[in-house]
């Protein structure tokens, strides 16, 4: 098993930003962004990481960025070491299959929600009101039901702690009604694209979010792009409405944390080998269903 990159540390160039995953260094006209092999659950950063997860995350959200290109830019300058600036080059080692090259957008502050299926905070919401994100639903709807259409639920973006969903009315006070839009109608243009191309190879996305920025006034999308961080992927031969499903993310790893008797504040627990392994698999296993990579 590979080496774990839990934190990066190039003096050539100052680090901006280390989020619960990725390190971004600033390059002057450019960002270098970085997905660690760190993980986080229930918002905390646990001591170890996954071996060869930020790749996996990198090369799934290339692979997305490509498939959408007819439908939004995205940031993406540079995919690989050679293409980088020879200063980082040195670096390699490390970067290398984990790493692009990008754009400085502006960050849209909303978080853009699209949701296929009934499912986590949504499912929550629907069993206590009937409602999601202030989307009136049918009654008499189950756990993972999936929807006649799929809906936009927009949420806060929080540097720390839960995000919070809100309404489309909320996201129009926020960014403008001209922005709130074009939000809404490309997040739901990804996922309805992405979602064949998914149910195609076996894999239902339930449900995923997206980051958009501004790079010279023109709307693009921005940081990872529908990856297991970051959505939901259900396969399909295992589907069954009612209950929750298996997901191919980092659900081995919270079920084992729910054993524990943690408060799920930091510190977080160590992993045990096997629950480590058993993740480190089923983040391959999705690499290689969607974009047929082996890893």
């Amino acid at each position: 098993m590979e080496n774990v990159i839990l934190k990066t540390d190039f003096p050539d160039f100052p680090c901006v930003k280390r989020g619960k995953v990725r390190d971004i260094y600033d390059l002057g006209n450019a960002l270098l962004l970085i997905a660690t092999d760190r993980i986080s659950a229930f918002d905390v950063v646990l001591p170890d990481g996954i071996p060869g997860k930020g790749k996996v995350l990198t090369q799934i959200s290339i692979y997305w960025f490509k498939q959408v290109e007819d439908i939004i830019k995205n940031h993406i300058v540079a995919t690989t070491v050679n293409d980088f600036p020879e200063k980082i080059h040195k670096y390699a080692d490390v970067l290398e299959g984990r790493s692009m090259i990008v754009k400085k957008a502006r960050p849209i502050p909303v978080e853009c929600v699209v949701r296929g299926y009934l499912s986590g905070s949504s499912w929550k919401e629907y069993k206590q009101k009937g409602i999601v994100c202030g989307i009136s639903l049918p009654q008499g709807l189950v756990e993972s039901n999936r929807l006649n259409e799929p809906m936009f639920t927009p949420s806060t973006k929080e540097e720390k702690g839960h995000d919070v969903n809100i309404t489309y009315d909320e996201v129009r006070n926020i960014v403008g009604d001209d922005l709130a839009v074009k939000l809404k109608e490309k997040s739901l243009k990804i996922y309805l694209k992405a979602r064949d191309i998914a149910e195609n190879k076996g894999i239902i996305i339930a449900d995923t979010k997206f980051e958009f920025g501004l790079y010279n006034g023109e709307l693009i999308v921005i940081d990872e792009l529908l990856t297991p961080d970051s959505s939901r992927f259900w396969s399909i031969k295992d589907y069954v409405p009612g209950r929750g499903q298996d997901s191919y993310d980092k659900q081995i790893v919270r079920d084992y944390l729910l054993t524990l008797d943690w408060d799920q504040t930091y510190p977080g627990p160590s992993l045990p080998d096997e629950i480590i392994k058993k993740a480190a698999m089923r983040y391959r296993e999705i690499l290689s269903i969607l974009t047929g990579q082996e890893k």
